[in-house]
Order: structure tokens, then C-alpha cells, then sequence
């Protein structure tokens, strides 16, 4: 037998985390939710300065038979085509050694300004305590590229459960292109005995 393995969105408070499969796609936008379809909540182009997503928490569901899986790593193609202006990027939340993944006891719930920005990462008051005390609290993913693979999670799993997470924002330029950016593929592997 081998295990069954789904990417998840982790929305909602930590108390009460949902988790929603991405089956095909998904979207980064300015309000906590699994909205694959919504436009409702565009990340707006700023006068001046930048625009955040909120950020989006991803992880692996295990499940099915296996003896174990770990090595989990994620990347993008090196080029993400979209237009986030001068210094914009998707990025990812970045620890300073060990493996980037945040562990499930320290789930953020993404926040900001509905439909206008979400906290940065790095911000110092309401930005990710996993990340944002940090030396270089974030990463542009387009640095995460094949020959350059992201380390998520180190952890031995045997059974059934959920992955180290990803926290992944949109930093959004003045001098950005507005309107719907072409998709994206981003992925993740691991190893599976």
C-alpha cells in the first residue's frame, strides 16, 4: 500500500483550524479563507510603499498505509511570472537554520485589513512569531527553485497526520501590473518508504 497525500489550506483560529484540500488551485487574497473562486478580495495596488496577501498556511495530510515518510521539500519553476512591481515577490516565511516548516503548535491565523492588506510577515507586532524575530524572516520563492529545494520538514512520520506548514504571502509594488496573474504551479515532494 501506499499513503494518500493532499496538499491543505489551514484557515481560521487556532483553536478552531480548518483545513481545505487544494485540489487544483487556490488563491492569495486579502481575508483568511479557502476561496479558490472568489475575486472578492483582490490585493490592491498601492500609491505608494506595499500591498500584502494575507498569508496563506499550506501543508501535507498523510493518511493510507506507509511505514514512513519524511524529507518533505517544496519549490516553485525559479520564475514566477507574475507582476509584483519593483521588490515585490511571493514569498515564504524563512527560520534562520533547521528546516523552514512551521510546526503545528505554532499555527498563525492570517490577519490585516480585509479586501485593503494583510500583515507582513516580518511585522514586528502583528506579523508570524515563527518567523518574523528572524534575521531574515521571509524568502522570495522564486529562489526556491529545483536545484534549490526548500527543506519543510525534517520529521519522521509513521502515521497518519499533518505536516510542518508554509506561511506564503504576495508583497505587492506601486509600479505593479493590475489583473488576474497567470497560475502558477508550486510543489511538494518527499520520501516514502
Amino acid at each position: 500500500m501506499v499513503a494518500t497525500v493532499n496538499v491543505q489550506q489551514i484557515t481560521g483560529p487556532s483553536g478552531s483550524k480548518t483545513y481545505s484540500n487544494i485540489t487544483t488551485s487556490t488563491r492569495l487574497q486579502t481575508k483568511d479563507q479557502f476561496a479558490p473562486n472568489d475575486t472578492s478580495y483582490p490585493i490592491p495596488i498601492p500609491s505608494s510603499g506595499f500591498k500584502y496577501s494575507y498569508w496563506m498556511n499550506i501543508c501535507l495530510d498523510l493518511s493510507g498505509t506507509f511505514t514512513k515518510i519524511n524529507n518533505i521539500k517544496f519549490w516553485s519553476d525559479g520564475a514566477i511570472g507574475w507582476n509584483f512591481g519593483t521588490n515585490g515577490e511571493l514569498r515564504r516565511g524563512k527560520r534562520d537554520s533547521g528546516d523552514q516548516g512551521c510546526p503545528d503548535a505554532s499555527y498563525e491565523q492570517a490577519a490585516g485589513t480585509e479586501g485593503d492588506t494583510g500583515y507582513t510577515i516580518e511585522d514586528v507586532i502583528n506579523g508570524h512569531d515563527y518567523y518574523k524575530g528572524q534575521s531574515t524572516p521571509t524568502q522570495n520563492v522564486a529562489n526556491d527553485a529545483s536545484g534549490s529545494k526548500c527543506q519543510v520538514d525534517t520529521t519522521d512520520y509513521t502515521s497518519a497526520g499533518k505536516t510542518k506548514h508554509l506561511a506564503l504571502q504576495c508583497k505587492i509594488a506601486s509600479d505593479a501590473i493590475q489583473g488576474e496573474q497567470t497560475d502558477e504551479v508550486l510543489s511538494f515532494s518527499y520520501d516514502e518508504i
